[in-house]
């Protein structure tokens, strides 16, 4: 008979405690699989020790899972048992714990869900999730830059430019990435030494966020460019500059961020925070995960990105794994291996 187990937290601050859980039944839309790769995001950290929203306790966390279909809900046609799969946990949205990843079986909706080819280890294809949700919410959601979608192969060209600010984060490396199969030319930052990892994704220039000049350099650098705004894909004290930039370029002026708390921008730019989980909701979530990326992984147009760091295997290797994130991970990403 199947089990379930997870990684529980039963107050704030608290560390994980692994105990049984529920094992999840599929319902319309959904898949249940047996999870062989958790990734974890800087939010998964926040969450646990800051509060940062209200949650009731005991509970489960966690967003990026990747695995094998185990059983999957009526009318399902996409996927079948055995399938090798990676997806967007949208636990925290709909309250429903057997939809959390930090566990050994999730429930996944299909249009937040993706099969992975063979030569894609589980521990490559679960960075996906949260990161390639974010930047897909935040590219083509009509309430943010509304971007044609992406393809594969790309689209043509549009000769137009996006400004990804902190490309090589886990979410910036997605939306250079689906920026460019769009048709989009991409203008990013990085620290020096991840020029190179994130014109490999596909941008066409990167300065460095660090530089006294960065906000002229970047003006300097849409000139003759026609812009599409600019994502913010790191948040903190990202969206100031990110606003600077477009505050001062020809084009739209539409400022898309990961940063929670900002001020109200001048008067003429809309700048918004993305909420990834609105992806199962509206056509993005079917446009990216169900009409592009199966066809783009499997032509390894589409790269999972960054590159794991596996911390361990076991759900008791949780712990360790979100404090690693806590403490910054640069241009990779952590995973566990179950």
């Amino acid at each position: 008979m199947v089990s379930n187990t997870a990684a529980w937290i039963t107050a704030l601050s608290t560390p994980f405690e692994v105990k049984p859980a529920i094992l999840g039944t599929p319902g319309e839309n959904q898949i249940l699989i047996k999870n062989h790769a958790i990734a974890i995001n800087p939010i998964d950290g926040k969450i646990q020790y800051t509060a940062l929203y209200p949650l009731t306790f005991p509970t489960i966390l966690g967003e990026d899972v990747a695995g094998e279909v185990v059983a999957t809900g009526p009318s399902v046609t996409r996927f079948k048992k055995g399938d090798r799969v990676a997806g967007f946990a949208v636990g925290a949205s709909t309250k429903r714990e057997q939809e959390m990843a930090f566990q050994s079986h999730t429930i996944l909706q299909t249009n937040m869900a993706s099969p992975i080819p063979d030569n894609i280890p589980f521990a490559n294809a679960v960075v996906l999730g949260l990161g390639l949700s974010t930047a897909a919410d935040a590219l083509f959601n009509p309430e943010f830059l509304a971007l044609q979608l992406p393809t594969a192969p790309a689209q043509k060209a549009t000769g137009k430019t996006l400004l990804v600010w902190g490309g090589a984060s886990s979410v910036g490396s997605n939306a250079i990435q689906l920026a460019v199969a769009a048709g989009y030319e991409v203008i990013t930052t990085a620290s020096p030494k991840n020029f190179e990892y994130v014109k490999r994704l596909g941008a066409g220039s990167a300065f460095d966020y660090n530089s006294p000049t960065v906000i002229t350099d970047l003006v300097d650098a849409f000139r003759g460019r026609s812009s599409v705004g600019a994502f913010d894909a790191i948040g903190a004290v990202a969206w100031a500059p990110t606003l600077e930039v477009v505050r001062n370029t020809d084009g739209v002026k539409v400022v898309a961020t990961v940063a929670w708390g900002f001020p109200d921008p001048p008067g003429g730019i809309v700048m918004k925070k993305v909420f990834a989980p609105s992806c199962k909701d509206n056509h993005v979530g079917k446009a990216v995960w169900e009409d592009f990326l199966p066809a783009a992984l499997e032509a390894g147009s589409f790269v999972p990105a960054p590159e794991p760091l596996v911390a361990g295997r076991g759900l008791e290797s949780l712990q360790g794994a979100v404090d690693m994130v806590r403490r910054g991970v640069s241009a990779r990403k952590v995973v566990v291996l179950l």
